[in-house]
């Protein structure tokens, strides 16, 4: 962690431009210019709003993997940095305000201390909007045998009248040494924080078998999760919710949560105006989002159900954190509004900025008259604007991705094919503009997780391959989140068969459309999308003729060991399974059955994927005689946030999918 007075100033003019780019408009870049222009990380990585609407603070990347706070003056459109990080190992990821006063940011780091596992850090720091009088929030240390991997969460940011926050931190018992005494205190607990003196006071007790505090918005702890059985050092995935009614400290029983089986109600916020807890629960076999009454007498009621899919979030209002809607996405992302205000106002900000319809409220001024805004489309990656109720005027603030300002982007279409079994999977078709939209090279592109989805907005790693030249298809396979329960199944290991299945039917549906030419298709996936890509050859290796796979899981049984130690290894066990389905799902074990070359990227600080899978596959293609070839990027996480190591990666994979895919 490094605090600074003066930082690089890497590129201020160019995150509050949104008008130019030295790229000339044409349908497609030369190999260089596309891997610099869409690798490049979002030059806006965070922003927040100050209380009253006059500043803002603008996290941006630096150089390498460092990362930037920049401070932005509403009323003069002058820019300063005032923190810097530099990414070996802690990045700053966003900010918060306090008060107009007082910023609050985070960092994230993953290291090894130059021995044993790479773990993952993050670190909250205080300070000044011009950068002054810096201060760290998280707990001092206190045993020499104990390096506490967090410094807790913000809860609730209160008014901002004061510079205080209140923040779940983590404690640990220490003996006194003669100059100070000890303490007993163990778990989670919550303290009311001065993030200009650092003075304490204590909120809520540390408990030790507390994982999550809720706040509602003014200062009250009203929610807390906890384990419901509690194993020395390991998670079990079954929790506890209790509740506390306004007007007093006892907790009591709200319900529970089962994190593998996904039943139960799982909290998402507070809403002290009508002292309701808002809950996500299953509906019909769908995540709905419900109100349950804090007063005492379990009211429970519907607030949003969609019948097709299932509720992914909830929308906030204010440094309340007011909640005003729930989130969900059918072809494309949607909002159900329950505040008709905040609906009348995304409407008609919607109807100003129509060529990009995605809008969403990223923070508000305390009287909830100014709103800082993101607006992004399919072909649209993205910018920034300052709404000005008082004066109905939009102020735009920048763009996400500059390097792409007048270069046409291909536009992404809902569709769906047919399974073998004949369901219909929906999935996302891109198509090179200016094409005929018939016998194309083409690219199957299964997403990660693989408890996750694709969505309809701007994608830079697809687009990328549409402006080379690639048709492009994302997958819904089932396995995927969203679509609930029963698309989920058993999860995309467990039922591998099903899930990689339907990834291989989008290309028999590209070829049988006439879009894709056969001899020219192939599959490239991230994370579960690279694992995905590896196992088509085990299941159909006549179907793609080139296979990109990044941080890709290879081995089922190397994942489920590289959770031992760690307090969620019962919980990973249980999601991977036991059975047959660990050899028959492992592409590292079936090496002999490739047919198409490999193509693998992984960096060394993957905390999510071990590089040690990427290193079994290449190792055991090679092995059989198989054409492979694998990049380590040292000191890189599962994301590769680096621009440099992006646009190596794609210059590669371009490469790589020009030679394998006859021409």
């Amino acid at each position: 962690m490094r605090f600074v007075d003066k930082a690089p100033l890497i590129g201020a003019a160019i995150v509050l431009s949104s008008a130019s780019s030295m790229l000339a408009a044409q349908t497609k870049l030369d190999p260089a210019a596309a891997a610099a222009a869409f690798g490049a990380r979002e030059r806006i990585i965070d922003a927040s709003l100050s209380p009253d609407g006059n500043k803002v603070a603008l996290v941006t990347p630096g150089p390498g993997q460092a990362t930037i706070v920049q401070m932005l003056d509403v009323k003069t459109g002058e820019v300063k940095p005032i923190n810097y990080a530099k990414g070996d190992p802690m990045t700053l990821t966003g900010c918060g305000w306090a008060s107009d006063r007082r910023l609050v940011c985070t960092m994230y780091g993953v290291t090894n201390k130059g021995t044993g596992p790479y773990l993952a850090y993050q670190r909250l720091i205080a300070l000044d909007p011009d950068g002054n009088s810096p201060i760290a929030l998280g707990l001092k240390q206190k045993r020499a045998d104990y390096i506490s991997q967090s410094d807790g969460y913000v809860i609730d940011w209160r008014d901002g009248s004061t510079d205080k926050v209140l923040i779940a931190r983590n404690y640990v018992p220490f003996k006194g040494d003669g100059t100070r005494g000890g303490s007993m205190a163990e778990g989670l607990g919550v303290d009311l924080i001065d993030t200009r003196t650092g003075d304490v006071d204590h909120v809520e007790g540390a408990s030790e078998r507390a994982v999550r505090y809720w706040g509602d918005g003014r200062g009250n702890v009203r929610l807390m999760m906890v384990v419901s059985m509690r194993v020395p050092g390991e998670f079990r995935g079954t929790f506890d919710i209790l509740y506390r009614q306004a007007d007093s400290r006892d907790w009591k029983p709200l319900g529970h949560y089962d994190s593998v089986a996904k039943t139960g109600i799982y909290p998402v916020g507070v809403d002290a105006t009508t002292n309701v807890a808002y809950v996500l629960k299953q509906n019909a076999g769908r995540d709905a989002v419900y109100r349950v009454a804090l007063d005492g007498s379990g009211r429970e009621e519907l607030a949003f159900a969609d019948p097709r899919v299932d509720v992914s979030g909830i929308v906030r209002a204010g440094r309340s954190g007011r909640i005003v809607g729930a989130t969900y996405s059918t072809d494309m992302p949607e909002v159900k509004y329950f505040d008709p205000t905040y609906e009348k106002l995304i409407t008609g900000l919607g109807r100003a900025l129509s060529s990009s319809p995605l809008v969403r409220i990223v923070d508000s001024s305390a009287d909830e008259k100014i709103h800082l805004l993101h607006a992004s489309a399919d072909t649209d990656a993205g910018r920034y604007f300052l709404y000005d109720g008082h004066r109905k005027a939009m102020t735009p603030l920048g763009s996400s991705r500059p390097e792409l300002a007048g270069v046409p982007l291909g536009a992404v279409k809902p569709i769906s094919y047919a399974a073998a079994d004949g369901t219909q999977i929906p999935a996302y078709l891109t198509l090179p503009l200016g094409s005929s939209g018939k016998n194309l090279p083409a690219i199957v592109m299964p997403h990660g997780g693989p408890e996750s989805r694709d969505d309809w907005g701007f994608d830079w790693f697809a687009q990328f391959f549409v402006n080379r030249g690639y048709a492009v298809i994302q997958p819904n396979y089932r396995g995927s989140s969203g679509y609930g329960q029963d698309w989920f199944k058993e999860n995309g290991f467990k039922s591998w068969k099903v899930a990689i299945g339907d990834v291989t039917d989008a290309g028999r549906w590209m070829v049988k459309q006439g879009i894709a030419d056969p001899a020219r298709l192939a599959i490239v996936g991230w994370s579960y999308g690279g694992y995905a890509a590896l196992q088509s050859q085990v299941l159909d290796p006549d179907m793609f003729k080139a296979v990109v796979a990044v941080a890709p899981v290879t081995d089922l049984g190397m994942l489920r060991g590289e959770q031992l130690g760690f307090s969620n290894a019962t919980i990973a066990r249980n999601f991977i399974g036991d059975g047959p389905h660990i050899a028959e799902g492992s592409p590292a074990r079936h090496a002999d059955a490739f047919k198409a070359p490999v193509i693998l990227f992984h960096g060394t600080k993957d905390i999510n994927v071990a590089t040690a899978e990427s290193r079994a596959m290449d190792k055991a293609l090679r092995s059989a005689g198989k054409s492979s070839s694998l990049t380590i990027y040292p000191e890189i996480d599962h994301h590769l946030e680096d621009n440099a190591v992006r646009q190596d990666m794609l210059t590669k994979i371009d490469a790589f999918l020009t030679k394998s895919l006859p021409r």
